[in-house]
């Protein structure tokens, strides 16, 4: 049984919400219970909105990875279009106050992945609002991947924005829950100040990892399905690398291969005996991205058992028996000029949060060996959760 919304909350009962200007951080992803438009539903209940702020891929979603929409205007409701995607810093801080709010209400639909850029889009709002006196309020919504915590931590020198700052690789928390920790601990070292945060609770506190697939708004262009959203943190991985993670199909994050695998790919990893999955061969032609255009020869994970999915084993062992296939191929991505810009590492350091994952397939290590030269997350603080939550399996988790 899926909760009430934040923002059905705010709708039920007004005084949730300060009736003050207010910019809207949302995209299309903000919906009520009956899949109405957010920002329709505030309008309509006379909340006083000055601006929508968009993240990544615009507000309708139809800019791919990378892209936005740009500045523009909402034809339903004539609020101004205020992107914020690639503005930091004194740039956000104007755009902010521009927006002539005196409060930022954020609903957006996160993955629970930590690469997934909403989350940033979330942080680099709390500190612009730290430095400008803005108060934040977060209409929060369930993770559509429960309450598991896995996977790495960040080293500071692989932050970027698919991860500002150490957090699990998948992190088992809501936005509300990530901005309480966000506020907690990162913004005040980051700029000095405290952010005025409130956070609108899903109800009831034990249905948070609940999200009817009626409710299923695809969060970006490349998450159709709720499964998609399962192996994402597995499959992203391979956007470091110069295999496809079949981006320009209709199954991103499920299938995947480069021009250069074969029908050995899928036998070997079908061997692999990997949980909560099945292997099958697949050949599939992106209309874009990687291989754009190119045929194929790859693999598809099909998803069978969500609680029983392993993405870090999937991971590894999906890039460590490439590397074995194909011990002369190129394996890892090299950035371009037009990638997240400076001095930076390999992509693939980026998302997995250091080096270790790249140094360790090249070597030929163990998952095991990996995860100890890899950097450990902490734990969220005690005082940023809010939902009920069940002890996690300490085999599993790798915090």
């Amino acid at each position: 049984m899926a909760g009430t919304t934040g923002l059905d909350r705010i709708l039920r009962g007004p005084s949730l919400l300060q009736q003050v200007p207010t910019a809207l951080c949302a995209n299309y992803t903000s919906v009520t219970a009956d899949l109405a438009r957010g920002v329709d539903a505030l309008h309509a209940a006379g909340v006083p909105l000055t601006a929508l702020l968009t993240p990544e891929h615009g507000y309708w979603g139809a800019a791919q990875a990378g892209e936005s929409d740009g500045d523009g205007t909402d034809e339903a409701t004539g609020l101004p279009i205020l992107d914020t995607y690639g503005a930091e810093g004194a740039e956000l801080d104007a755009l902010l106050l521009r927006s002539g709010a005196a409060q930022i209400l954020v609903d957006l639909q996160d993955i629970g992945s930590r690469f997934y850029t909403y989350t940033w889009t979330l942080f680099d709002l709390l500190c612009s609002a730290a430095r400008t006196g803005l108060s934040v309020v977060i209409a929060d919504r369930p993770n559509p991947l429960g309450r598991r915590r896995l996977g790495p931590g960040l080293d500071p020198a692989c932050a970027s924005f698919v991860g500002r700052v150490s957090i699990p690789l998948q992190h088992g928390l809501t936005l509300g829950e990530l901005a309480r920790w966000f506020a907690l601990e990162h913004v005040p070292q980051e700029t000095g100040r405290q952010v005025r945060l409130d956070v609108v609770e899903v109800e009831p506190k034990a249905t948070t990892s609940a999200l009817p697939a009626t409710q299923w708004v695809m969060p970006s262009p490349n998450m159709p399905t709720a499964d998609s959203a399962v192996l994402y943190p597995a499959t992203a991985l391979i956007e470091g690398t110069l295999l496809s993670e079949g981006r320009g199909t209709t199954r991103p994050f499920e299938l995947f291969g480069a021009a250069w695998t074969t029908r050995a790919l899928a036998e070997a990893l079908r061997d692999q005996d990997l949980p909560g999955v099945a292997v099958r061969e697949a050949v599939f032609r992106p209309m874009f991205s990687k291989w754009s255009g190119s045929t194929v020869h790859g693999a598809q994970l099909h998803l069978l058992d969500a609680a029983r999915f392993d993405p870090l084993r999937t991971a590894h062992t999906l890039l460590s028996t490439v590397r074995e296939l194909h011990p002369d191929e190129p394996l890892w991505r090299q950035r371009g000029p037009d990638e997240l810009g400076g001095d930076r590492p390999p992509f693939i350091d980026l998302l997995w949060g250091s080096s270790a994952l790249r140094e360790g397939i090249d070597a030929g290590l163990d998952l095991a060996q990996i995860l100890e030269r890899s950097p450990r997350s902490p734990q969220p603080p005690a005082s940023a959760l809010l939902y009920e939550t069940t002890p996690t399996n300490p085999q599993e988790e790798t915090l």
